[in-house]
């Protein structure tokens, strides 16, 4: 892959930073964590012109933003809502970003899809049934996060039918880390705590931006763009 420099490098923080999470020096997010995601955008940025690179640009600046507000989650609630916020945005943008790639079948197989599209909803109203006694004046924006979340894995599940090979493999598998991360997390904070939690988090989420990132180049070669 063109420019993998910034990728290699990606790997090689995530799996430095996932360490320190290992060894319960938490401490260290304020200096790793903020870094992590700029190297990755880094990566798409300098891949090439392609028409949704702007798209993805913006889901990860919105994501960068929402991990940096994160860290100072223990300062006031207020810091935990906007992350909440930008992530909610950043999902959104993926949604749409999902929607623009090129697919190699104009229909996808809807037994499948519907079957999918259960699987998710159950997943919605059962994660949202087991937060929901927990979340106090945090109802209806978990709820809406939830539901986001979980629209932007339909559509990712959609793409897998209809876009072309690995790209919809690499897509799908990161929205679904995307969504195990962010239950973990959700788990965490507002219904039991969990052991070596942020090394849980931090490994799907990484793995999850970067499945994505790499999935959405896939599917964007250079073939396509030499009129670009």
């Amino acid at each position: 892959m063109r420019n993998s420099s910034f990728f290699k490098i990606y790997a090689a923080f995530s799996v430095v930073y996932l360490i320190i999470l290992l060894t319960g020096h938490e401490r260290f997010d304020l200096f790793l964590k903020p870094i992590l995601i700029p190297i990755i955008g880094f990566g798409a940025y300098f891949y090439r012109n392609f028409p949704t690179q702007n798209i993805l640009l913006a889901a990860l600046v919105l994501s960068w933003l929402g991990d940096v507000i994160l860290l100072f989650t223990d300062l006031g609630e207020i810091y935990f809502i906007l992350g909440l916020v930008c992530f909610l945005s950043a999902h959104i943008i993926y949604c749409i970003l999902f929607n623009k790639q090129k697919r190699i079948r104009k229909k996808q197989n809807k037994p499948i899809f519907i079957f999918g599209s259960i699987l998710i909803a159950v997943y919605l109203i059962g994660m949202v049934s087991v937060l929901m006694p927990h979340l106090g004046d945090l109802e209806i924006p978990v709820s809406i996060y939830a539901s986001v979340i979980s629209i932007m894995l339909l559509f990712a599940f959609n793409g897998f039918l209809v876009w072309e090979k690995p790209g919809n493999q690499l897509v799908f598998l990161g929205a679904i880390f995307f969504i195990i991360s962010d239950s973990i997390l959700a788990v965490n904070k507002f219904y039991a705590p969990i052991p070596k939690s942020s090394f849980f988090i931090m490994l799907t989420y990484l793995l999850a931006q970067y499945l994505i990132v790499v999935g959405i180049l896939k599917l964007n070669p250079k073939k396509e763009q030499q009129t670009v």
